[in-house]
């Protein structure tokens, strides 16, 4: 086995080496890297104008970057076209052709490619019965559901075995409920099929849901990179504890002592890890459902706070609520319908430290 076999073979699926895209003088993507195992599903994660579009148009060849270099599958595909490479697409529209059946479709990549009509429906064929439409093969696009066709768009693009499937804002279309049970057949199928997956949303739920790894990015650079639960739990900055899980950021006092901090917010105390965040102001990353709220006057370790707003959701009670002595609200989420506090009511406010993080002001 040659060293480009054995890269191809056991390397990573994708390598990005300092890679930038520069619109004019602006810097999409700003010397940015990463490496993809095979066999991942890796998001890309960010608000709008973040890079992670662009970052997925350099790894299908849409783009070009004016520097770095790309790799995918050990070889250098930089100046490559995207006929060149070995990706697949899944774009947001599903792209589907309206005129053609569902078949027609999925073999499409493969008749285009000059493979006979036999085999490239044979092969079609098996891919549409991997995503879980086999008997759908004469039906038309219109004829299915957003779900459905979603998957015609997967088999079409697996039908090709490339080494990376790309998707764009997949779920974009469907409604919430379709989406989370799309998401779940994007994932079964990936680890199923043990295909390595490079997807961009700016959803951070359906980021967390679907992912081995996410990339967040903001303002064309990583500003981290890790599993969805580190992201979740361990944010590197306010940024990160606040566009993923919607954690309310509360100005702290913090005094190190050995490994743990002492964190003062108003009248209350925690003990937590200071995470190499030096003494004196900071902020708390605390998660809604990690505030618990007592009716009456504060007790100990408590802050005083007053509820502004109440809303019933079903399973839980929402609450806005304002801590005396810290600027804004405070998102609550309770699990406890049977008995919501009422607005204007006189709260003690604690904070569960498993919910917590500091992070610098």
């Amino acid at each position: 086995m040659d060293g480009m076999t054995a890269a191809v073979t056991t390397g990573p699926a994708v390598v990005f080496e300092a890679v930038t895209k520069r619109y004019g003088t602006v810097k999409a993507v700003d010397a940015v890297g990463f490496t993809i195992a095979r066999g991942t599903l890796v998001t890309l994660l960010g608000p709008s104008g973040c890079g992670k579009t662009t970052t997925l148009r350099l790894i299908a060849g849409l783009e070009q970057p004016n520097e770095g270099r790309i790799l995918i599958g050990g070889r250098d595909v930089t100046h490559l076209s995207a006929a060149e490479r070995d990706v697949s697409m899944v774009f947001q529209s599903y792209a589907l052709f309206p005129h053609m059946t569902v078949l027609e479709n999925a073999c499409y990549g493969l008749r285009a490619s000059g493979i006979r009509k036999a085999q490239a429906e044979a092969m079609a064929a098996e891919k549409l019965r991997a995503v879980g439409l086999a008997g759908f093969e004469r039906r038309l696009p219109s004829e299915l559901s957003g779900g459905q066709q979603q998957r015609v768009a997967v088999a079409r693009a697996i039908v090709l075995e490339p080494q990376v499937l790309l998707f764009d804002e997949p779920l974009s279309n469907l409604d919430a409920k379709l989406r989370r049970r799309v998401r779940a057949d994007i994932r079964a199928l990936q680890q199923g099929l043990n295909l390595t997956v490079v997807y961009v949303t700016h959803d951070q739920e359906e980021a967390l849901a679907v992912s081995d790894r996410i990339i967040v990015m903001q303002g064309g650079v990583i500003v981290q990179d890790g599993a969805p639960r580190d992201l979740y739990e361990a944010p590197t900055s306010r940024f990160i504890a606040d566009f993923i899980g919607n954690a309310n950021l509360l100005p702290v006092t913090l005094r190190r002592d050995g490994a743990l901090a002492e964190v003062a917010l108003g009248t209350a105390t925690l003990r937590l890890p200071h995470r190499d965040v030096p003494d004196g102001r900071a902020e708390l990353a605390v998660r809604p459902r990690a505030i618990r709220l007592r009716p009456g006057p504060p007790g100990v370790n408590e802050v005083a706070g007053t509820v502004r707003k109440a809303a019933y959701l079903g399973d839980h009670m929402e609450y806005e609520v304002s801590l005396d002595g810290v600027p804004g609200e405070v998102l609550v989420v309770d699990p406890a319908v049977g008995s919501p506090i009422a607005e204007g009511a006189a709260v003690g406010v604690s904070i569960d430290p498993a919910g917590a993080v500091v992070v610098r002001a």
